[in-house]
Parts: C-alpha cells; structure tokens; sequence
C-alpha cells in the first residue's frame, strides 16, 4: 500500500475518533490522537513525487479531510480549555468559600491622634 493511501486510512481514522463524543475516555483519546497525528506526519515525510492518478484522486479528498482534521481538533482544544477554565474557577470559588474572612482589606482603618 502507497504512503498516500496509508495517509488517508489514517486520516480516516483520526476523523472517526474526533467525531466520537465520550467525555470519560478523554485521555485515552488524547494519546490515540497524539499517535494518529505522529503516524500521519512520519507518512508525510515519506511520499515522493511522481503519484499515480488513485494516488492524486487521495490527495484531492485528503485536502478536504484535513481541513475537517483541523476543525475538529481545534474544537477539542477548545473544549478542553473550556474545562480547564472551569476546574480553575470553581478551586477559586472554593477557597474564597472555606476562607471567606482571610482577605479583608484594612484600609478602612480609623486612626485617632488625640491623646
């Protein structure tokens, strides 16, 4: 099987598991992902000029598949940031909660200089 066609399998693949939504596998997901991208860059690195006419009618639909690549990690990047932000917010919320009276300020002090 040529590079390309492995390529696009893998391409393939890589679009079906973005696609699947089950937030309690995430990092597995995560390395599967991470393993995909790896396989499809060391693919790319081994194509070589001249492609046969089933090869170029791969590249033209792996074009459009990589753009839909990007959308679809980028949305997963997003989601993730999303959780981050709130896992972040709520430990702030929480300490604020357990230690409500540890952050008053005391600029509104009254000072008397009489004796």
């Amino acid at each position: 099987m040529s590079p390309v066609q492995t390529f696009h399998e893998t391409t393939v693949k890589l679009i079906d598991l973005l696609e699947c939504k089950k937030p309690q596998e995430r990092d597995e997901r995560v390395r599967i992902v991470e393993k995909l991208l790896s396989q499809r860059e060391n693919l790319l690195s081994t194509m070589q000029p001249p492609f046969s006419d089933e090869e170029k009618e791969f590249g033209r639909q792996l074009i459009e598949l990589n753009q839909k690549v990007t959308i679809l990690l980028n949305r997963e990047k997003i989601d993730i940031q999303k959780d981050i932000k709130q896992l972040s917010a709520k430990k702030t919320s929480t300490a604020k909660y357990m230690n409500s009276y540890q952050a008053l300020s005391n600029d509104g002090m009254f000072y008397d200089k009489r004796k």
